[in-house]
């Protein structure tokens, strides 16, 4: 997220306001222009960019005859469904956008309050108008990655989602064997049609033809996914690759990130297709871009530590905890090994937990250096 201060407008032009509701049922449009203090709403049909575009030159042509002054308009609409193609759209005809984070958004904490588009798209130009006017904090901007960009995040996103299949069929299949009392049965291996056709039930009965069908079937849908997770892996780790040469940065930092030993290429794929695609001021922005900072409370005299705020990209934090387990085992030379083994020692539980996110933060950092600098961390194994 993005909390800069808006951009000035230029001293000869005249602000127009747009803010977008979008939705799967219609589109809300609330305008606000320098001919009226009133905020009019249009009602346009659902993802139909042109019809959007040629109201914003209707009302672009009256303003500038009106006012006689160069007319810029600036629009948002919330991050959410519909993604980054209408910014890329409304950008590429000379249209300032910005895309909101919903969570940033203020709105009213009573319990039973009005809810509707029209509601909804007001707050939002109420809140552009006060983000123009110099409040940063009104809201968090969402920084829009490049089709590139977006388009390098697929490998791992879509392996992710289809381990998660695959995990759905295996124990369909268990559930379904074991109600007939068939607990020794493994999907996943190779065999697995021999193995169907030797099983009997707890009493000694072949499977009923009924559920011996459902489970070829399942086994067919396992298969299907089995060969797309192969797929996905095999261009995955020909990136990571370094005999593959790096056709773009995102490759270089892949594979850079990869001869550190313990990283892997999911998890290089991950964090570069995560976080590493963009670039940070400090190292601040990076550990709160992942949700990995402190989250304080303090009121009158209650001042405490919350834990991490977990408010970033909740992938690549999962990554980094994992990470930062498997920095202890492979990496435990390293400084930051060390400095976990003489704080944490041989206890275990809560402390334990709290002190790997610290590692966690403090690798992510370190790792961040690397890509950037292109100093390895001290006393970090290569692999060979």
């Amino acid at each position: 997220m993005n909390n800069l201060p808006p951009a000035a407008t230029h001293d000869d032009a005249v602000r127009c306001l747009f803010a977008i509701e979008l939705s799967k049922k219609s589109w809300i449009v609330a305008v606000n222009t320098p001919l009226s203090d009133k905020v009019s709403r249009h009602t346009l049909k659902p993802c139909d960019g042109k019809e959007l575009l040629d109201l914003c030159e209707r009302i672009r042509t009256r303003v500038a005859r009106e006012t006689k002054q160069r007319v810029e308009i600036i629009s948002c609409y919330e991050a959410g469904y519909d993604g980054f193609w209408l910014h890329r759209l409304l950008e590429a005809h000379g249209i300032r956008n910005y895309v909101i984070d919903p969570a940033s958004l203020q709105v009213d904490r009573r319990a039973r309050r009005a809810k509707t588009d029209r509601v909804d798209v007001e707050r939002l130009l109420r809140s552009l108008m006060a983000y123009l006017r110099g409040e940063p904090k009104v809201w968090s901007v969402v920084r829009v990655p490049s089709v590139a960009e977006e388009d390098n995040r697929r490998l791992h996103r879509e392996r992710g989602r289809l381990i998660n299949e695959r995990i759905q069929h295996v124990n369909r299949i268990k559930g379904l064997l074991a109600i007939h009392g068939i607990y020794e049965y493994q999907p996943l291996r190779r065999d697995r049609m021999q193995q169907l056709e030797r099983l009997r039930t707890a009493d000694g009965r072949s499977l009923p033809p009924r559920l011996m069908a459902e489970i070829l079937r399942e086994l067919q849908r396992l298969e299907l996914v089995i060969g797309m997770i192969k797929t996905i892996e095999a261009e995955r780790d020909a990136i990571a690759s370094a005999k593959t040469e790096a056709e773009h940065t995102s490759a270089k930092k892949i594979q850079d990130l990869a001869i550190i030993k313990c990283i892997g290429p999911e998890f290089a794929n991950t964090l570069v297709g995560e976080v590493f695609y963009r670039s940070f001021d400090n190292r601040k922005q990076l550990a709160s871009y992942v949700g990995l900072t402190p989250a304080h409370f303090q009121s009158g005299a209650t001042c405490r530590d919350q834990g991490i705020s977990k408010a970033g990209n909740a992938k690549a934090r999962t990554v980094m905890i994992e990470l930062a387990w498997l920095w202890l085992r492979h990496q435990p030379d390293s400084p930051l090994s060390i400095w976990f083994r003489d704080r944490v020692g041989k206890l275990k539980g809560r402390i334990r937990r709290i002190t790997i996110v610290a590692v966690a933060r403090k690798l992510l950092i370190a790792l961040w250096r690397y890509l950037e600098t292109g100093l390895v961390p001290e006393g970090t194994a290569l692999k060979v």
